[in-house]
């Protein structure tokens, strides 16, 4: 019998595993935190999901038609994109946002590229970031909204605990209600962030704003299990770091996704918040407040382990997720935004190209 000898590139090494079967793991990850926003916010979290969804689907195949590409809508990665950008949203943004958001997000952040595999930022925070940049004030006219607009004065805290019931109004120094520019309710990280503001300029303030800032953040820091369990004001998705946890543990038993991120992530997040993030003075932060607000839990597990847009080496991973972290904290604490997820782990994506070839192992017997 005749030997053949067959030579193929690598690698060599194969699996069961394809795309629909992972994104189909990271859906139903998902599921917990989806049924969790629709007990805490409402039925309307169904119909912001289901236009995410249809849009990004719909988007993709035009733009493979249009392309004359193959048809990529099977594999579950625009679905996973559309329920992403939708996670990222309030419950009561107008329908039109998502399906804005997840058109973006599949047009210009994938299609273009080349589609799944050639894009090199997330496509679900592509969308979002379009959406906070281009229309901040619908994207936020919602009980679980975050504030994005410009306040004419000083922000006030007027309200006590639970989140969802605090209201900032804008005051002038004397204390009247006149030119009020926006009422609304906040998260937790705009508490913080205006709280924080008040008490680091304590003269700029009348005596009763500091300490009701004072309130505040003590209310903030004894509220943990609030925010673990998710019963606060935010987006569709990352209100619930119980929730979020179980669908996380679910994709590392699978094998999905991996220790190293989210771990460099968090753990970048907790010790700068802690060294920083105090009101008085260094190593005076709460890092487990700052660990179970804003999205950094839905961040961490399930955009910035993204296996296109993030890199394949330890090392790599590992700074990748640090960056994440400071860029994160930096927005939090002196940027304007009370949130600064979306945009560092997009940031971040950016760089994986150069972290991949700066991180590679070396040749086995090289030098």
């Amino acid at each position: 019998m005749e030997n053949r000898l067959f030579i193929s590139p690598s690698p060599h090494i194969k699996d069961s595993d394809s795309i629909q079967r992972i994104m189909f793991f990271v859906i139903i990850s998902l599921i917990p935190a989806g049924l969790g926003a629709v007990y805490f916010f409402g039925s309307r979290v169904i119909a912001v999901i289901a236009v995410g969804v249809l849009v990004a689907v719909l988007t993709e195949w035009a733009g493979q038609r249009l392309l004359k590409r193959p048809n990529t809508i099977t594999d579950g990665s625009a679905i996973l994109t559309g329920l992403l950008l939708a996670y990222n949203l309030p419950a009561e943004v107008p329908l039109w946002i998502p399906a804005l958001g997840a058109f973006f997000g599949i047009a210009v952040g994938k299609t273009v590229w080349g589609g799944l595999g050639y894009n090199p930022m997330n496509p679900a925070l592509l969308g979002r970031a379009f959406l906070t940049a281009s229309w901040p004030v619908q994207k936020c006219t919602s009980k679980q909204c975050r504030i994005h607009r410009v306040l004419l004065g000083r922000a006030f805290l007027t309200a006590s605990w639970p989140v969802q019931m605090t209201v900032f109004q804008t005051v002038p120094r004397n204390g009247t209600l006149s030119g009020i520019d926006v009422i609304t309710n906040a998260t937790p990280l705009n508490v913080f962030k205006h709280a924080r503001e008040i008490l680091g300029s304590t003269a700029d303030f009348t005596a009763e704003q500091v300490t009701e800032a004072t309130q505040a953040i003590t209310e903030l820091y004894n509220s943990h299990g609030t925010l673990f369990l998710g019963r606060i004001g935010g987006c569709i998705g990352e209100t619930s770091v119980l929730l979020l946890l179980i669908g996380a543990v679910f994709l590392m038993y699978k094998r999905i996704i991996g220790w190293k991120i989210p771990v460099s992530y968090i753990g970048t997040v907790a010790l700068l918040s802690f060294t920083f993030g105090g009101t008085d003075g260094l190593f005076t932060g709460d890092a487990i407040f700052h660990i179970l607000s804003g999205g950094l839990m839905l961040g961490a597990f399930y955009m910035a382990t993204d296996m296109v847009t993030t890199p394949v080496t330890f090392r790599g991973r590992l700074i990748f997720g640090a960056g994440c972290g400071i860029i994160t904290v930096v927005i939090r604490l002196w940027g304007g935004y009370p949130e600064g997820v979306s945009y560092s782990i997009l940031l971040m994506n950016l760089t994986t190209p150069l972290l991949d070839r700066y991180t590679k192992p070396k040749v086995f017997g090289g030098n």
